[in-house]
């Protein structure tokens, strides 16, 4: 039995793996905005390294990204982290 794999054209491209984008989500409401990015891939880079570095966060959005991933997304943290995720984003110790 042989595995099914996609056929791939010339064009076409694989999307990277993005974190979720919560829209309009009241959950997140009281958390810091830390970095406001154009798209989810670049947004989603950010949002993983803060993870490997142990900041809660979230991907948010007022509406959702179009179909290629691009609009209004916002890294956020927990109220109070604030000050070391915006040190750790900048590549310092927290």
């Amino acid at each position: 039995m042989t595995a099914y794999a996609p056929r791939m054209g010339l064009f076409s491209r694989r999307r990277p793996a993005a974190r979720d984008v919560h829209v309009s989500d009241s959950r997140f409401d009281d958390w810091d905005v830390v970095g406001e990015y154009e798209d989810a891939a670049t947004a989603a880079a950010f949002s993983q390294r803060l993870s490997e570095l142990g900041f809660d966060n979230a991907l948010t959005a007022d509406h959702p990204p179009d179909r290629f991933g691009r609009g209004d997304i916002y890294l956020c943290v927990q109220a109070g982290r604030y000050g070391d995720a915006t040190v750790a984003l900048d590549g310092l110790e927290p």
